[in-house]
């Protein structure tokens, strides 16, 4: 199955994601997405990364400071039934994106 369907989600809620984000803007947080609550959920940026495995820590710093450098949120979707967890970044402009994937560790954040 392909991931599309979890950016697609997230986008269809990009209003509400940019506005989650810019109350905490000053943070550069990340957010996260779940699909099946329709929540959003905004995390500071080390504690998200202490979540995952090593492998994907890496892989977000990475993205993170690409996001940062080019003004862009790094945004999580989370898919509990499918057991997925899809990361992209979203322009600041609203509704440019570019994706990547992360799985993070079985703890599940709440």
């Amino acid at each position: 199955m392909s991931n599309d369907y979890l950016v697609n989600a997230a986008l269809e809620h990009q209003d509400l994601i940019f506005r989650a984000y810019e109350l905490h803007e000053k943070g550069r947080p990340i957010v996260l997405f779940d699909i099946e609550e329709q929540r959003i959920y905004v995390y500071p940026y080390k504690e998200f990364k202490e979540d995952l495995t090593p492998r994907n820590q890496v892989s977000l710093q990475d993205q993170y400071e690409k996001a940062l450098s080019e003004d862009e949120i790094v945004v999580f979707v989370r898919d509990n039934v499918e057991r997925k967890l899809v990361s992209f970044s979203l322009a600041r402009e609203r509704g440019d994106t570019r994706g990547s994937r992360a799985r993070k560790k079985k703890r599940r954040r709440r």
